[in-house]
């Protein structure tokens, strides 16, 4: 029987957290200009568009190695949170599945990310958990200074 492992983190914002919440639900599109990492190279829309839950998106970045993360987007406005569910990419060559969900509560985004190793010995994602952390940080600065 397959196991979801966990992995949880949290950053304090600085910037409003409406604001960075939807920064992150309708200007995806923006973040390799506010992430300052050169490691963030592009967005794009593969299906659908920037806003609609269901979208198909491709990132490019660089982790060692260049990568595509290919990620379709659930979005829950209630409770404030994006999930963004890998359906291609570099990530599904180490996990069956994986999961990155961010919710922005209290002036606290709470990453956590759900994977399913695809191999035992295969290690948690804490590249990818402090790639997003570095991201998270880039764009929260930059929605502080306007």
């Amino acid at each position: 029987m397959a196991q979801i492992c966990v992995l949880e983190a949290s950053v304090q914002l600085k910037s409003c957290p409406q604001k960075f919440y939807h920064f992150l639900k309708s200007q995806t599109q923006h973040i390799p200009n506010k992430a300052h990492s050169q490691n963030m190279h592009a967005v794009e829309i593969h299906k659908g568009d920037w806003e609609t839950p269901g979208s198909v998106k491709i990132w490019k970045f660089t982790l060692g190695k260049e990568e595509t993360f290919k990620e379709r987007i659930e979005l829950d406005e209630v409770n404030k949170t994006i999930a963004y569910v890998a359906v291609g990419g570099n990530v599904l060559e180490l996990y069956k599945s994986y999961k990155a969900i961010v919710k922005v509560e209290n002036g606290i985004l709470k990453l956590r990310l759900e994977y399913e190793k695809l191999y035992d010995n295969t290690p948690p994602p804490k590249k990818y958990q402090q790639f997003i952390i570095n991201i998270v940080r880039d764009i929260d600065a930059n929605l502080v200074k306007g």
